[in-house]
């Protein structure tokens, strides 16, 4: 969030500027999301060898205390107000911070196994997401992936490297469709991965933690029960945009409309004369990058460059305002 003169907020001190801007980050967890959590990110320009998402995130964070934002960790965003050329965002409980322009990169959330008793075990055996430490502690025991794009695709390459065997469930027939190339090769020339398309996860077992689960033949039907401990999940995300509010387009799935984009929306109600800058959703001033954006690139670089693009259209809307 950014403006020019000092944002109210009950509670929270003063921010420091940015390049001309006072600028807040609020974050309802811990800071980095879905590339947080990655075990391995292996296409970011400048780090030959990859690096995992905490050791990223850990270098964003101090480079945004370096340049004097303020973090506001731990609180939820639950509301977003018009308030003439103000921008009010609502936390939960009780505050609010008032912005000139506010950059939305709340990104997406995993979706969760519908097979019965796996909710219970989230945490325990079922895993959205896997960290480093997590995938050292699948050391000698066989494990299960389940999901085909590009976050499943590095995840079950680093708990290759501890784990016995690596399982990937995939729901349809190939993984090529939605993983890229590079990580398909590499899975298929590893000696202790097996892939088994069309199947699913359909059934938890466990006492206090998983210890078995089934397995269904999508096309069969049939059955098998099989021993693990370790399930990682990678089927999918959705983005949390309710928050925004009716004055921000989104499509069906809450992914919200930017740019271009919103030429073809049905009565979007864009009311300036100026098009809309690239980046800035159909309530001006408030603008959107990464994945929670339509058709964005789900790639953390990608991610990154819209950041920065987001920054610049800000400075060119506060400059006509």
């Amino acid at each position: 969030m950014h403006r020019r003169r000092r944002a109210r907020r009950p509670g929270l001190g003063r921010v420091r500027r940015v390049r001309g801007l006072s600028t807040v980050v609020v974050e309802r967890e811990a800071p980095g999301g879905q590339a947080g959590q990655s075990a391995a990110i292996e296409n970011y320009l400048g780090f030959p060898r990859g690096l995992s998402g905490a050791d990223l995130t850990h270098r964003a964070v101090a480079q945004v205390a370096r340049f004097g934002a303020e973090m506001v960790v731990a609180r939820d965003v639950v509301g977003l107000e018009q308030r003439g050329p103000v921008r009010a965002v609502l936390l939960d409980g009780e505050g609010e911070i008032e912005a000139r322009a506010l950059v939305v990169t709340t990104g997406v959330s995993y979706r969760r196994l519908e097979g019965e008793g796996l909710d219970e075990f989230t945490g325990r055996g079922v895993y959205y997401g896997a960290t480093a430490s997590e995938a050292s502690q699948c050391e000698g025991d066989e494990v299960y992936v389940v999901g085909a794009a590009n976050s499943a695709g590095q995840a079950t390459l680093n708990l290759a490297r501890h784990a016995r065997k690596v399982v990937v469930l995939v729901r349809g027939e190939s993984t090529a469709a939605s993983m890229s190339r590079y990580l398909v090769d590499r899975i298929e020339a590893a000696e202790n991965i097996e892939v088994r398309h069309r199947t699913e996860v359909v059934r938890g077992r466990g006492d206090g933690h998983l210890e078995e689960i089934t397995l269904r033949d999508r096309d069969t039907g049939q059955e098998e029960q099989v021993a693990t401990s370790w399930v990682f999940a990678y089927i999918g995300a959705v983005p949390r945009t309710d928050w925004l509010g009716e004055s921000v387009l989104r499509d069906t799935k809450g992914f919200v409309l930017t740019g271009p984009e919103l030429a073809h929306a049905d009565g979007h109600g864009w009311g300036l004369e100026r098009p809309p800058f690239a980046l800035e959703t159909s309530l001006p001033g408030v603008f959107a990058a990464g994945d929670v954006r339509l058709d964005s690139m789900k790639r953390v670089a990608s991610a990154v460059g819209e950041g920065a693009m987001a920054v610049h259209f800000v400075h060119r809307y506060l400059a006509t305002t």
